[in-house]
């Protein structure tokens, strides 16, 4: 078959089976924490595995009222980092459940 459902084993059938594991996934993803940090640790910023923000924790340390802009940065990268964390772990978790031809094309943005 050309298809791109026929390169998935089980044809259709294998497709149905990758995207409810796809969907089970993402229900996992959302229950997922994964943090990020910057400064040493001073700043941290906490994401649920769907790359959503939960919070952010800045040490007293680093808090310095004529310098705002060294803990913006900082938050940012904590921030970045905790989100591409779990950028690449939800990538990583649907490639192994998803062939990569198929990424995209599945219904309701599940790739």
């Amino acid at each position: 078959m050309n298809t791109p459902f026929g390169k998935l084993p089980g044809g259709i059938g294998g497709l149905m089976k990758a995207a409810e594991q796809a969907k089970r996934a993402e229900e996992e993803f959302a229950l997922a924490r994964i943090s990020g940090q910057a400064g040493g640790g001073m700043v941290t910023a906490l994401v649920n595995g769907k790359g959503e923000l939960l919070e952010v924790k800045i040490s007293k340390s680093v808090v310095d009222p004529h310098d705002v802009e060294t803990l913006e940065d900082l938050v940012t990268v904590a921030v970045r980092e905790a989100i591409d964390k779990a950028n690449a772990a939800r990538e990583e978790k649907l490639r192994s459940i998803i062939p990569g031809d198929l990424a995209g094309k599945l219904p309701g943005g599940l790739f």
